[in-house]
């Protein structure tokens, strides 16, 4: 992405400002993010959706709008009383408009962008070292649930059908088993045909209805959690494009597998992969003291479940995307999303060997 394309999406939102320092934030493995500084030192956050990913760009800002606007209302009203203190510090970005009121920018190549405004004195980290981290993270999404709880599920589009869906990514997968693959990826596949019938668990609880549906962030993983300067806290809860109707057990199985793997996700030996339930335990604690009241008695029976089964789908999408020479997840060469994947199911063996620890 060239820096004359940047400086064009900016001008759309700012048109009367100077950029100083244009900075690549390449973290993310979707879209493309940068860092605005302005000459007069103001700072935004600058991305372009990856129109791959996203098919109906329109629908996810519309989305992004809806959220934010709802959620710094509810902080605005101290609605629900924050019972967390650390709580209190929680703040949320806003999408910037241009002088007519418009947050989405589409370029001559037809991708879309947005301008957000940017959140000072913190940084995003991709694995914690901490039990009070943990606590943070665990905290953060209790809150964030609270807040959305009283947000309307059909007030928002569904900006990817199907996610979150495990046996919808089973089929996807088995309909791409074809494709010419590593012959030493058998482990992957052997462990996939080993699990294959868990994946249908939460869906047939979703479709029974016993266990809680609202409007959810549904990619809590821990580089999404903006912590402070000392790491100590969290301040604030990014990258909501994904925000959708859906379960609990869906973000909080997403963000336990990502906060209690202090290894992180691109490591070299997935076996050196280990499950803390240490970490698990100091999460749910954070998560309880703030949405306790969220859950129901069947979202607690298939907590540890949740973990495992959405390291489960990851490991799967990974090694699906990494069979079809990686058409969704960005990679720095070819065989990234097969790691990617091989500790997702590491993640996931190390749930199960600890799976009655975890529930007691």
């Amino acid at each position: 992405m060239t820096e004359e394309a940047c400086g064009q999406a900016a001008s759309f939102f700012l048109p009367h400002e100077k950029i100083a320092t244009l900075e690549s934030l390449g973290g993310g493995i979707v879209n493309d993010t940068w860092r605005i500084t302005l000459q007069s030192g103001k700072k935004y956050i600058l991305q372009r959706l990856n129109p791959s990913v996203f098919p109906d760009p329109i629908a996810v800002q519309d989305n992004l709008r809806k959220v934010t606007e709802h959620i710094h209302a509810q902080l605005h009203a101290r609605i629900p009383t924050l019972p967390h203190p650390r709580n209190h510090d929680f703040t949320l970005f806003r999408p910037v408009s241009n002088q007519v009121g418009v947050i989405s920018y589409q370029d001559s190549k037809g991708a879309f962008w947005r301008l957000l405004t940017h959140i000072d004195h913190a940084q995003s980290l991709h694995s914690i070292t901490t039990l009070g981290q943990a606590e943070e993270i665990g905290a953060t999404l209790g809150l964030f649930h609270q807040l959305l709880a009283t947000l309307p599920p059909e007030s928002l589009t569904d900006p990817l059908p199907g996610f979150h869906n495990t046996p919808r990514y089973l089929a996807q997968y088995e309909r791409v088993l074809s494709a010419p693959h590593n012959p030493e990826a058998e482990d992957c596949r052997k462990f996939i045909e080993r699990h294959r019938q868990d994946a249908f668990l939460l869906e047939k609880a979703r479709k029974q209805g016993i266990v809680r549906q609202q409007v959810i962030h549904a990619d809590p993983k821990v580089a999404n959690f903006l912590f402070s300067e000392d790491t100590k806290s969290v301040i604030s809860l990014i990258d909501l494009d994904t925000v959708r109707p859906g379960l609990l057990l869906h973000d909080i199985g997403d963000c336990l597998r990502s906060c209690c793997n202090p290894l992180g996700e691109e490591v070299d030996n997935p076996e050196d992969i280990l499950f803390q339930a240490d970490f698990f335990a100091a999460a749910m604690n954070g998560y309880l003291v703030t949405a306790a009241n969220l859950l129901t008695p069947e979202d607690k029976h298939l907590l540890v479940n949740s973990v495992w089964l959405i390291s489960f789908e990851l490991g799967l999408r990974f090694y699906s995307d990494y069979l079809v020479n990686n058409c969704y997840f960005k990679v720095n060469y070819r065989e990234q999303n097969l790691f990617r994947a091989r500790i997702q199911f590491a993640l996931a063996h190390s749930i199960e060997q600890q799976y009655d620890r975890l529930c007691a």
